[in-house]
């Protein structure tokens, strides 16, 4: 009985937390992400905190309007692309797909600032900070240049792997057959050719 009772408590816990975060205040912004650990344990967040993690309350996606400057980054992006060894104008193309150059950007997944990073990759990443340009433009870069050097230097597979995951890539050996995906390769491919005499 204390068992049932104590399980009850919990579930009323989960319940009146996630109804705090969606309150008026609150609504129109939060999503809530919840993944179930080894141990069956539920956690529930406003990002995510786990590649397992999934949606369990959807809300809007915070958008704030910024100006389209595609020059204003150039001087970062360059110094990421030094850094890492990179194409700057691929770089430059990741951007302006994945946040049209607002810094402030956050997608309906929980992706974060000019190159988009989940949160769960901003340990690795080494990033603190996802809407600091310089910060996320060098952890962005960082990790295009883990996936180029993954794919042994395939652009189209390391960009399906920054879009829809390692693991999508590995499982269809390619390119995966989703078409948000395969229309971001392509997006991204024809700005990456636009830029390149620029870079």
């Amino acid at each position: 009985m204390k068992k049932n009772c104590n399980k009850l408590l919990l579930q009323w816990g989960v319940i009146l937390l996630i109804f705090s975060l969606i309150t008026p205040t609150n609504i129109m912004a939060t999503t809530i992400y919840m993944f179930v650990d080894k141990n069956g344990t539920r956690h529930f967040s406003d990002t995510p905190t786990s590649p397992k993690s999934r949606i369990f309350i959807k809300g809007k996606a915070k958008r704030y309007k910024a100006p389209l400057n595609k020059k204003c980054y150039d001087h970062l992006i360059k110094k990421a692309a030094r850094k890492f060894k990179v194409d700057f104008s691929l770089i430059k193309a990741v951007i302006e797909v994945e946040s049209a150059y607002n810094p402030r950007a956050i997608s309906s997944k929980g992706a974060r600032g000019l190159m988009q990073i989940m949160p769960f990759n901003f340990t690795s990443l080494n990033l603190s900070d996802p809407f600091e340009p310089s910060q996320n433009i060098m952890a962005g870069t960082r990790y295009l240049h883990q996936l180029l050097h993954q794919y042994r230097g395939n652009i189209k597979h390391a960009l399906a792997a920054y879009n829809a995951g390692p693991g999508n890539v590995d499982k269809y050996n390619g390119v995966p057959p989703f078409q948000e995906t395969r229309n971001y390769v392509q997006k991204v491919m024809a700005l990456h050719r636009i830029y390149r005499p620029n870079s």
